[in-house]
């Protein structure tokens, strides 16, 4: 056995480089937060090849002092804490004390700095290490500080053939500056890449930074919050469900100026999104909690990236009902959300030969209105029972009346519109005072009865129709015990079930909404026994919201307008204004978007009009 020895100077920093200096973009993080720990309105760093050849940063903050210039690149040298209470209540990105000396263990360092009260700038420079003799000579530079890292492990070839290719490691740069970037728009930022400017972003508005550096789409389809209480303070913009993204790429999370990865956060911000969200998707938001710095530890780990609170339910509590109440304040905004614009791909127009009634769709599930929710009032939406293929009547053939006419200014002027037609037995065409508004009827329906639903659960007033005859269920008994394991959840929405058997039960009342659709397969979805076969749409996340929820969902869904119903005008009006005092009515309960608009000018520009 090798005996145990205690390891040299310079290979003690470069193993702990391995920790800090992961790639450029570390190097590039750690350079930029002490820069910003100086009180640096205007950065500039400059990077060649991605880093791996040179990163300078320059700055104009505080400075070091020529006698502190040595000092600064000695392990565990910092100006941030002085005693265990500091590192308790840490306000500054950096504390440790690492960054330098480990840049410099794998690389060839130099920094020039210049204090406000010193007559010229000192230096100081190694190559994987200091000099021995070295002190800090006289040089030319303005008040602040530059940093110049050349060669990134020059003398560990092992760890640089890990690196990716230039373009890679640059894009990762990128990404570091645009994190930092974000919360503080009054600073003065430049990256330049191989003597090119790739981002310059001079002092502006908060709003202003967000749509520099991530467009301004973001900020179209997002809305503003901004709340505190209990010694927190959340603000940002969190993006509208219906703008959710495929890939989890536009998801910044800053504590105290700090950007982070918190789980405590992402599982408040998923619960806000949880009905409304499809289980595929990821919403974008950009958010900045401030609160006690000795309420949150930020000694967690080697790159600063992760956080621990104190009193992490309430900050996820808190969180989550900012985002929740938030994104269910919203109301249709034609002019703001859920737009087509004429950057977006022009359709493909087909226009056919012969023009003719559109055949009805096979096996299309007939949709049965007569009901009213809870026992109460009907809800204002409600369609005429007609067979599936029976002709509507003309609204052209009614007589005119002077309270259709007024009818029709109210709802050309709601946010909505009027409608105007119905397509293919699925869409709801309107026209409102900002062009056209495309409505999915089934999706939009459904987010309806779905929040009615929960309004009716929350005040107890679930409506449930008995069965004159009890249905029976045939599962297995793993899914038997699952369902009775769930018997109250069940009840309190309207179902009545009873054992009958170890894999057999009986339904002896369901919620009203579903008094005229069998029942079998849902018990055997929501039991997991596999015999109703797979929807990705329709799958819930268990985490994320409660079994009566989930059962909530599904009936809403069950019981929503079929696609090939055909409604008439004033059926169709009574959903757009439905929709329209309806939370979270952008989206349906498995986050498809109920409804787009087409403003005029896009119309103007597809057709040429104008031109």
């Amino acid at each position: 056995m090798t005996a145990i020895a205690i390891l040299p100077d310079l290979l003690i920093d470069q193993i702990k480089a391995g920790e800090v200096v992961e790639r450029p973009a570390a190097v590039v993080k750690e350079l930029v937060e002490n820069s910003l720990d100086a009180g640096a309105q205007s950065i500039v760093i400059d990077v060649v090849e991605g880093g791996l050849n040179r990163i300078r940063v320059t700055d104009d903050g505080c400075g070091i002092p020529a006698e502190a210039l040595v000092g600064a690149l000695a392990r565990h040298a910092t100006s941030k804490i002085r005693v265990l209470a500091d590192l308790e209540s840490v306000a500054s990105l950096g504390f440790r004390g690492e960054a330098l000396p480990s840049i410099l263990s794998v690389s060839r360092l130099r920094v020039t700095s210049r204090p406000q009260q010193a007559a010229h700038a000192h230096q100081v420079h190694g190559e994987g290490r200091l000099a021995d003799d070295m002190v800090g000579e006289p040089a030319a530079h303005p008040v602040g500080t530059t940093i110049d890292v050349r060669d990134l492990f020059f003398n560990t070839p092992a760890r640089r053939k890990f690196m990716r290719s230039a373009a890679a490691e640059f894009r990762a740069i990128v990404q570091v500056v645009h994190k930092l970037a974000l919360w503080r728009p009054a600073m003065r930022i430049e990256l330049l890449h191989n003597g090119r400017c790739t981002l310059k972003l001079p002092p502006q508005s908060q709003a202003a930074r967000i749509a520099a550096l991530l467009g301004d789409a973001f900020l179209t389809e997002s809305v503003a919050v901004d709340e505190a209480r209990l010694g927190l303070h959340l603000q940002g913009w969190v993006g509208l469900p219906a703008a959710a993204r495929a890939r989890a790429d536009c998801q910044h999370v800053h504590v105290n100026g700090r950007p982070v990865r918190d789980r405590v956060m992402a599982s408040a911000i998923r619960r806000a999104y949880a009905d409304v969200m499809h289980s595929q998707h990821h919403p974008a938001f950009v958010l900045s909690l401030a609160l006690d710095p000795a309420a949150v530890d930020v000694n967690v780990h080697p790159q600063k990236t992760e956080v621990r609170f104190r009193r992490s339910a309430e900050v996820h509590d808190f969180i989550f009902g900012v985002i929740h109440h938030q994104l269910r304040a919203v109301r249709p905004e034609p002019d703001r959300h859920h737009q087509i614009r004429p950057d977006d791909p022009a359709p493909q127009w087909q226009v056919p030969l012969a023009l003719g009634p559109l055949p009805p769709r096979a096996g299309a599930a007939s949709f049965v209105p007569q009901y009213a929710v809870g026992g109460g009032p009907p809800l204002a939406f409600q369609v005429e029972d007609r067979a599936d293929g029976e002709a509507c009547p003309d609204p052209a053939a009614a007589p005119p009346s002077p309270w259709r006419a007024a009818a029709a200014q109210v709802e050309a002027a709601a946010p909505l519109g009027q409608a105007i037609a119905q397509l293919h037995g699925i869409f709801i065409l309107a026209e409102n005072t900002d062009g056209l508004v495309v409505v999915d009827a089934h999706a939009a329906h459904e987010r309806v009865l779905y929040e009615r639903l929960k309004q009716q659960l929350a005040s107890g007033q679930a409506a449930s129709q008995r069965l004159l005859v009890p249905e029976p269920v045939a599962l297995d008994e793993v899914a038997v015990e699952t369902l009775m394991a769930q018997r109250e959840a069940l009840a309190s929405v309207g179902f009545e079930l009873d054992q009958t058997g170890p894999d057999s039960l009986w339904v002896r009342a369901v919620p009203a909404l579903l008094q005229r659709t069998p029942v079998a397969g849902l018990l055997k979805r929501w039991a997991g026994s596999g015999d109703a076969g797979d929807d990705e749409l329709h799958r819930i996340d268990d985490g994320a919201q409660s079994a009566q929820q989930r059962v909530l969902a599904e009936v809403a869904c069950k019981a929503a307008i079929k696609a090939n119903r055909r409604l008439t005008l004033p059926e169709m009006n009574a959903l757009l204004r439905d929709i329209e005092g309806t939370e979270l009515s952008g989206q349906c309960n498995h986050g498809r978007r109920t409804w787009v608009q087409i403003p005029r000018g896009t119309l103007d520009h597809w057709f040429l009009r104008g031109r």
